[in-house]
């Protein structure tokens, strides 16, 4: 074959792959083996039919040398980013790091996560928003919002943070850091894409009322790629419960591949391992905030006061979410962000065991949709989702636990002074939408 006709053929299947989304995904022998120890129903299922249920995942070791400075090595089940899944409120975690970003870049001393916000409608779909009966002093902030976004995973702290940033300097932000392939196009309330395009006017006050810094109404007038499309399932319903018998168009939706997902949050918990570009300017009183309501229980906040019972120590911690007791093992916190929906269940975690020093990195998505139909609200998070999650947690935990390590980490830096909840007559928070 002739020199040019190879080199046209090469050049050919690369444009292909970067159209299509045709790409080979990575998997590691390890995993492979590690997987085989563990033989519950469940996990085994899902593992077998890795394909069907769209699963890919990364655990990241930790290992400490002599100063504690820590290393990372990735290791990889079927993660391919041109496979698209659901991020759901996964995105809530880069939004809350580009909020504290922003204030900082502000320069305002009286501006910050704790100054009260206000926000008013200028376009159609949006609202007003001037108090927050869940906070201490009754009036939102990012703060709050983040606290909210972390703690329960609502859904109008992220529409909120996502009205301050503003749909254009949100991606712009991040394809800066490097995160390339990453799309937030929308807030969780149903609006037209035009709609989303445009943002809030906001106003920061101080404890009088006076007002500090006001941001005007913004519309993003910069241009998405769609030109990769991802469509799944067989069928699904529209907001008037019509059954609509073709596939779901995401192609316009949110898009965090997992890869990036891990590293944001690997940003977060170790900063100085990642590239500089990659990191969020951050204080550290910042980190500090982060660590704490990353980590932190429902049941352990007063402000916003949730149900415990309803909103239990592992709700949102997909790797230790036991349908039985619904705690961490003793010794055990995970600073992390999930997502679930339309049948995806999503979780980056960086688990610190105080008491064995255990240390370890555990990012997963998988899809548990049997029927094929997406917003019939008939996914099988519970049967398969949750039960798979927990198990791949476990087979990862149980793992660490007898990994042998040269040095011991030194996790001093993630303890965290949490909060303990006051025996008050406020009612609890119930029923939050997320």
């Amino acid at each position: 074959m002739p020199q040019s006709t190879m080199c046209f053929l090469r050049i050919l299947w690369v444009c292909l792959a970067t159209t299509t989304g045709y790409s080979q995904s990575r998997t590691d022998a390890f995993l492979t083996n590690l997987f085989s120890s563990n033989q519950n129903p469940v996990f085994q299922q899902v593992i077998r039919h890795a394909e069907t249920h769209r699963l890919q995942l990364i655990y990241t070791q930790i290992n400490r040398d002599k100063n504690n400075k820590p290393s990372f090595k990735n290791y990889y089940f079927r993660v391919d980013s041109t496979e698209f899944f659901s991020p759901a409120s996964t995105v809530k975690l880069p939004l809350a790091l580009l909020s504290l970003e922003k204030l900082n870049s502000l320069n305002m001393p009286k501006v910050n996560k704790f100054t009260t916000m206000q926000f008013d409608s200028a376009y159609s779909g949006q609202t007003r928003e001037w108090t927050d009966n869940t906070s201490q002093n009754g009036y939102p902030s990012i703060a709050q919002f983040i606290k909210k976004a972390f703690l329960v995973s609502d859904n109008d702290a992220y529409s909120r943070m996502y009205e301050f940033l503003g749909q254009g300097q949100i991606n712009r932000a991040l394809h800066a850091k490097g995160y390339l392939d990453t799309r937030i196009t929308h807030r969780f309330v149903r609006m037209t894409s035009d709609e989303n395009r445009r943002t809030n006017p906001i106003r920061f006050i101080d404890t009088t009322g006076k007002l500090l810094y006001a941001q005007p109404a913004d519309y993003n007038k910069d241009a998405f790629d769609f030109t990769r499309i991802a469509r799944i399932g067989t069928g699904y319903y529209t907001g008037k419960d019509s059954l609509v018998h073709e596939s779901f168009n995401f192609t316009e939706r949110n898009k965090m591949p997992l890869e990036t997902f891990q590293q944001i949050l690997q940003s977060v918990m170790f900063p100085l391992s990642v590239p500089a570009k990659q990191r969020f300017k951050l204080t550290n009183g910042d980190y500090a905030f982060l660590y704490q309501y990353l980590s932190q229980f429902p049941g352990e906040t007063n402000y916003p006061k949730y149900d415990a019972k309803q909103y239990y120590d592992s709700y949102v911690k997909f790797f230790f979410m036991d349908s039985l007791h619904h705690q961490l093992p003793e010794g055990v916190r995970v600073f992390n962000k999930v997502g679930w929906a339309y049948g995806f269940m999503t979780d980056a975690s960086y688990v610190a065991d105080f008491k064995n020093n255990v240390e370890y990195m555990l990012t997963a998505t998988v899809y548990v949709n049997s029927d094929g139909i997406l917003n019939d609200d008939k996914y099988e998070f519970e049967s398969i989702g949750n039960p798979f999650m927990y198990q791949l947690g476990q087979t990862i935990y149980q793992y660490e636990l007898k990994r042998k390590r040269i040095y011991k980490p030194d996790l001093k830096s993630f303890k965290v002074h949490y909060e303990k909840r006051l025996n008050d007559n406020r009612q609890v928070v119930k029923d939050v939408v997320n």
